[in-house]
């Protein structure tokens, strides 16, 4: 189906432990026209000098540093625009915690033969997740269900961070308006891309919570979620979505 090249973001900060073994899962894959983008938040624990080491080895591998910790919604966006300033067809965002399993690739590519949006889902059909404290599922879940019935999204995982985007969905979003980071940078992006009127599918994943390094989770994600659902919201019903 002509260009099949693909992208796979992976925004890092402290994960030296975990990059050294997931991105050889990645391509070893072998998947034909499959790159990866590191972006590292300067590190101090020396991610990227691992992924400096492990591109001796390959010319799939890319990497972006960045001067300090700037968040995960900006990360994405400079990823984007990598992917678009180059000949990628297809767009993947990832975690690089192994909380996504890099074998659902191949399901995420197969989908997007129909569709413009592919969503890793843990809730699509009842609960995937693996390791989480109940509290914390809880709180996901509900979110999740908060932000489906605010916004109409047909969508049971909005905040989910492994997915793939065509190209041209990316080329219509206006990437510089887009505001929000953590969870709600999800939200956003699906939300948009949903009234952009592009196709969007679920596929079932298993998450499995990091087992090396600490989670990024704080009170200020999960309140610029919350907020960001309303304004999303607001601006769709005003004509001022951008």
């Amino acid at each position: 189906m002509g260009n099949r090249k693909t992208l796979v973001i992976i925004p890092t900060y402290n994960e030296a432990s975990n990059i050294v073994g997931l991105l050889p899962l990645i391509l070893d894959l072998g998947i034909r026209g499959l790159e990866v983008l590191v972006i590292d938040d300067n590190s101090p624990d020396g991610t990227a000098d691992c992924v400096r080491s492990f591109q001796q080895k390959t010319d799939k591998v890319h990497l972006i540093v960045r001067d300090r910790k700037a968040g995960l919604g900006t990360a994405y966006v400079r990823g984007f625009k990598y992917a678009l300033a180059r000949d990628y067809e297809f767009i993947l965002e990832m975690d690089a915690d192994f909380s996504h399993d890099p074998k659902e690739i191949p399901n995420f590519l197969l989908s997007m033969n129909d569709y413009d949006l592919v969503i890793g889902s843990r809730y699509v059909q009842g609960v995937n997740v693996v390791n989480w404290p109940l509290s914390r599922l809880i709180l996901s879940y509900g979110a999740n269900l908060y932000t489906r019935l605010i916004t109409g999204m047909p969508i049971h995982d909005c905040t989910s961070g492994y997915k793939c985007f065509r190209r041209k969905v990316l080329e219509s979003i206006k990437l510089d308006k887009i505001s929000s980071d953590g969870y709600s940078f999800q939200i956003e992006i699906d939300f948009k891309t949903w009234k952009l009127g592009f196709k969007l599918k679920e596929i079932p994943i298993v998450f499995v919570d990091r087992l090396i390094g600490s989670s990024k989770m704080s009170k200020k994600i999960v309140y610029e979620a919350i907020w960001m659902v309303w304004k999303l919201k607001i601006l769709s019903l005003l004509g001022k979505l951008e």
